[in-house]
């Protein structure tokens, strides 16, 4: 897989036409973009249906939680809408998991890569301990991993700080890694990051960036330099 492919564009705007603007400006240069739910409660079903009429393909990012019949049928409606990858979350449990898979298989060879999200790249461990999650980040992370896996949930999001741990517990799973920025970016809201080439040499199959491309004075020169970090993590990682 090349550089460019392992990067996904966060489309974090607030409406359809300017996320089709960035689409059709740099959808062609990375491996997909990513419509989170911001974006897609503002402009629903009918862009991700624009997007892929441009030939961009998509990873929607809904962080799916709820009871098991639920995520289900929203699985097999995203499966409709011909998106890559879809997000449910951890948190929702086996049985929610387990359901969302069965809804996936039942779509065929063009159902989307299901990924479960485990601890949010804003979250620390005092924000844990006040949901009452005992322990570390990377402790919760590789605990619904593991649930994941179990009911074949087929890749994970998680931060970098914890891709090397994932990569070695469970190297079948593809691992998608938000919160990047490249060296010397600013943080923003995000708690626990790391640049491109760290992700990859820490295990990760796909990155996802947004604002450090979209908000850049020069976007395309901007999203070179982040795929020749991820080049240069490639190379290092290399045995």
């Amino acid at each position: 897989m090349q550089a460019r492919e392992r990067l996904i564009l966060a489309l974090d705007v607030p409406d359809a036409a300017t996320a089709l603007d960035w689409v059709r400006r740099l959808g062609t240069k990375v491996g997909l973009v990513k419509i989170g739910l911001e974006l897609f409660v503002a402009a629903g079903p009918d862009l991700v249906r624009r997007v892929r009429d441009v030939g961009v393909g998509v990873f929607l990012d809904l962080k799916l939680h709820d009871i098991p019949n639920t995520v289900a049928g929203a699985v097999r409606a995203a499966a409709r809408l011909d998106v890559q990858m879809l997000t449910v979350h951890a948190a929702g449990g086996a049985q929610m998991l387990a359901a969302a898979a069965a809804a996936a298989k039942e779509a065929g060879p063009g159902a989307p890569r299901l990924l479960a999200v485990t601890v949010l790249t804003s979250l620390e461990a005092d924000d844990l301990a006040a949901l009452g999650i005992a322990g570390p980040p990377a402790t919760r992370v590789l605990a619904w991993a593991g649930l994941a896996q179990r009911q074949a949930i087929g890749g994970i999001v998680a931060s970098a700080l914890e891709a090397a741990a994932l990569r070695q517990a469970f190297p079948k799973l593809t691992l998608v890694i938000p919160g990047i920025r490249p060296a010397g970016a600013v943080v923003g809201d995000q708690a626990r990051v790391a640049t491109p080439a760290q992700a990859v040499r820490a295990g990760a199959d796909y990155l996802v960036l947004g604002r450090a491309v979209t908000a850049a004075r020069d976007p395309e020169a901007a999203l070179a330099a982040v795929i020749a970090e991820i080049g240069a993590g490639i190379e290092s990682a290399a045995p």
